[in-house]
């Protein structure tokens, strides 16, 4: 720039782009002149906080269920674990009902006998499932 060259700068109703140097009024998504309508933005104050309490209820109802899959998880795989180490002198069938027993020495062992035809410490009844699981019946 020379230096007699100022800068002129428009009246503020004019839209004019100084990195361009062009007008462009036309391209705004916005009505630019000075009778046009008055731009309100919108409240959304409520709904944000209508939603945001929706949204809470659902995460925590989602993640109290979570909680109950996880505590049926954690009990499935303590039932396993305990009728996987416990005695017994025969192989499991997949689809059959097992009894899960203490012996007098507080040892679990797994008997085809159901607790009607005996009185031994009755811990619970599992069946085989495919996958090889026990499931609580």
């Amino acid at each position: 720039m020379k230096k007699e060259e100022k800068k002129i700068k428009k009246p503020d109703a004019v839209v004019f782009d100084e990195k361009t140097q062009q007008y462009d009024a036309h391209l705004k998504p916005y009505a630019t002149n000075i009778g046009a309508p008055v731009i309100t933005p919108v409240d959304t104050t409520s709904w944000k906080n209508t939603n945001i309490n929706r949204v809470n209820h659902q995460l925590n109802a989602r993640y109290k269920e979570l909680q109950v899959q996880y505590q049926n998880m954690m009990e499935e795989f303590e039932y396993n674990k305990l009728i996987y180490s416990s005695k017994f002198n025969f192989e499991p069938i997949v689809g059959n009902t097992y009894h899960l027993y203490k012996d007098k020495n507080e040892q679990p062992f797994l008997s085809v006998i159901s607790p009607e035809e005996c009185n031994f410490n009755h811990i619970g009844s599992f069946r085989l499932k495919a996958d090889t699981m026990w499931e609580k019946l």
